[in-house]
């Protein structure tokens, strides 16, 4: 959470987690205050204690950052592939070597348990990385034939330029990494506005780019407000491709802002999970509790349409109610039996408190849970609860929830299951839970999302495979992880040699 007030000068940056630090922006390789002098005050989710502040950077500040990277991107891009596949390893080594101190960030930031679930989001940072510098050397081109027989063509791909990353709050490390990691190794340079929310673990990760010894204005740091140093990232000259990852509502005024430049939007969805008749119910009671309670819920790929055969439907809330009371463990997040933090700012709990709130009014039944829990530290703690009867008329059905709800429906079979999943507005992930195979595959090849899980839950998601949303959804543009990323991070150039 933040707040703004004036003054307030960057500290000393040493890789150590101090709480009530004053931090900097990281812009041309140096840590700096805002050219306004205001700061933004971050304060724990889990207590709602400050913990630091960061500038609020300005326009002015976001067009400096631009023209750092720009006065890089030459000297970047010159470099072999093989070259910035090393610079790339020293980042993920500088993340192993400080895994300590960005998992405890995490916890104080974000909320995350920090054993459940905040080492494993480090991990996979690092991931991203490495991955990214394997990449760096597969960035191959064509050789096409010419018409002319004394002519030769290369076709190479070729870096944008200066890409602007744009991150969210519920995985403050490994969203803005899935996109700077592929955007560095393809040879860009980066300006990178992090969510107001959870800029102190921005402000950890860019320490380790400092770390790695990348070159000045290979990688910037704006912190602020996103209707203004977004904003500038988005509408600028000197950005050639935008990426976002986020809500819907600011990804398409992000889109709208830049428009005419390379787009990568990575946003919303409802995660329906279809449970029939045939399934597995305690593997998808497992695969419903990872889908709807990891991270509180606070995931793009979250569980938010539970669809169960009428036949099983009973049985599975039985399972799930029992499941819930047995593991969920709500808490503080650097309590070891913590499995579930809080939520990470306020209007996110409200907005799920709204979600529940309607649906019990529109005649939904409630299983368990339903409200805030206070009494934890702060008013972000939000009870894990389970809705049954949900139908189309209700917010929860129709919107992005992003909170720790698990709403079932009941279905007569998988073409009514298919139909409500495509007549959703989101169209990023989906999954089925059947024992026959055949059946899973028919629904994958007939559901409009961009990937599909049979027999596992939603929020299962590799980070080597293209992730995005499908073609007229509002779940966003491109694919993110692994090569894929390269269509939108890189362009093609022709290049035509007479021979004679």
């Amino acid at each position: 959470m933040v707040a703004g007030r004036s003054g307030g000068r960057p500290g000393t940056v040493s890789g150590v987690t101090s709480v009530g630090r004053d931090h900097g922006m990281f812009i041309g390789g140096r840590w700096l205050a805002s050219e306004s002098g205001a700061v933004l005050e971050a304060t724990s989710p889990s207590t709602g204690a400050p913990i630091g502040t960061v500038p609020q950077g300005t326009r002015g500040d976001a067009q400096r950052a631009i023209a750092s990277a720009a006065t890089a991107w030459p000297g970047w891009a010159a470099l072999s592939a093989f070259d910035r596949a090393t610079a790339l390893r020293r980042v993920a080594a500088a993340i192993d070597a400080r895994r300590e101190d960005l998992v405890h960030t995490l916890a104080l930031d974000q909320g995350k348990p920090m054993l459940a679930e905040a080492g494993d989001e480090v991990e996979e940072l690092i991931a991203y990385f490495e991955m990214a510098a394997a990449e760096a050397t597969r960035m191959e081109g064509l050789l096409p034939p010419s018409v002319d027989p004394r002519k030769r063509v290369l076709v190479q791909r070729v870096p944008r330029g200066v890409v602007a990353v744009i991150s969210p709050w519920n995985w403050p490390y490994t969203m803005p990494g899935e996109l700077l990691a592929p955007a560095l190794a393809y040879g860009n340079t980066v300006v990178w506005v992090p969510a107001p929310t959870t800029s102190i673990c921005a402000v950890r990760m860019a320490e380790c780019f400092e770390a790695a010894d990348l070159p000045p204005g290979v990688v910037n740091l704006v912190s602020g407000l996103g209707p203004v140093v977004g904003d500038e990232l988005a509408v600028n000259p000197g950005t050639q491709a935008v990426g976002f990852i986020g809500s819907i509502t600011t990804g398409h005024t992000v889109a709208r802002r830049a428009a005419g430049k390379e787009l990568l939007l990575e946003m919303g969805g409802n995660g329906p999970m279809v449970i029939m008749e045939d399934a597995d119910l305690d593997r998808a009671v497992e695969a419903t509790l990872a889908a709807c309670f990891l991270n509180a819920g606070q995931s793009c790929t979250a569980g938010e349409r539970i669809l169960v055969h009428e036949d099983v439907k009973d049985d599975y809330l039985a399972r799930l109610t029992a499941a819930v009371a047995g593991s969920v463990r709500l808490g503080d997040p650097f309590d070891g039996a913590t499995t579930m933090g809080p939520m990470n700012n306020e209007p996110a709990a409200a907005k799920t408190e709204r979600h529940v709130n309607d649906a019990l009014e529109r005649g939904a039944n409630l299983v368990t849970g339903g409200k805030r829990v206070p009494g934890l530290g702060s008013s972000l703690f939000f009870e894990p609860t389970v809705l049954d009867g949900i139908t189309d008329g209700m917010e929860i059905a129709r919107e992005e929830t992003f909170g720790p709800v698990v709403p079932v429906s009941a279905i007569r079979d998988e073409r009514e299951a298919i139909d409500l999943v495509n007549r959703s507005e989101y169209g990023l992930l989906s999954a089925i839970f059947t024992a026959d195979l055949r059946r899973g595959l028919a629904f994958a090849e007939a559901v409009r999302t961009g990937w599909v899980n049979v027999n596992e839950g939603t929020n299962y998601w590799e980070s080597h495979l293209p992730f995005g949303g499908r073609a007229g959804s509002r779940s966003g543009v491109g694919r993110v992880n692994g090569r894929f990323s390269m269509e939108r991070l890189t362009e093609l150039k022709t290049i035509v040699i007479a021979l004679e």
